[in-house]
């Protein structure tokens, strides 16, 4: 499916970073380890490639990550692009300084659960999650997104999700996207940024 859907000479969700992922920006350091989770055609591990951070990027479409290596070339940043499902990502411990996800709302409950503990796991102590993604509200809206409730990010699911982490922010809103064909128009979306505790034990 999702082959199919970046089979297009565009990008789908456009070049550019999320609003989201941008407004972080002043967070982001050089020399960070940072991964990046379902990038689909690269647009946020290129835009931290070119912060100065050390990156690596993972989506299962290899359709998506041949045009996720052209907009590394275009940008002349180096990316570590690797195709795998989730479902199979070995989620190191303690291997990254960030973790960036950004609209991976794909993943039925008992798979997200298990993202999310990974992406957990695989930070390293004092690490940063940068997680963005629709709220049920977008059932409302045409801009994209499942069209599934379940799918969908509560501030109460996140924040008992990730419980562990010190909670930077957490915040729902209504937004305009205008990103590539994919997201355009009136969202309901939330963000959440945290950081797990330099002291905190690696989890299991």
């Amino acid at each position: 499916m999702w082959d199919q859907r970046f089979d297009q000479e565009d990008y789908l969700y456009g070049t550019q970073p999320s609003q989201f992922l941008a407004a972080q920006t002043d967070r982001l350091r050089p020399g960070q380890r940072a991964l990046v989770v379902a990038d689909g055609e690269g647009r946020h591990a290129v835009y931290i490639a070119e912060l100065g951070l050390e990156v690596s990027a993972m989506d299962s479409s290899g359709v998506a990550l041949t045009k996720a290596r052209k907009l590394a070339a275009a940008r002349g940043v180096a990316v570590d692009f690797h195709q795998a499902d989730l479902r199979d990502w070995p989620w190191a411990p303690a291997r990254y300084d960030v973790v960036v996800a950004v609209f991976i709302q794909f993943a039925e409950p008992a798979l997200r659960a298990a993202i999310f503990a990974g992406m957990q796991r695989t930070l390293a102590p004092g690490g940063l999650l940068l997680l963005h993604g629709f709220t049920p509200a977008q059932l409302a809206f045409h801009s994209g997104g499942p069209p599934c409730a379940e799918l969908l990010y509560t501030p109460e699911l996140l924040r008992e999700v990730f419980a562990g982490l010190e909670i930077l922010r957490l915040e729902e809103y209504e937004c305009e996207l205008q990103e590539g064909t994919g997201h355009v128009g009136r969202a309901a979306v939330i963000d959440l940024v945290a950081r797990r505790p330099v002291a905190a034990p690696v989890p299991a």
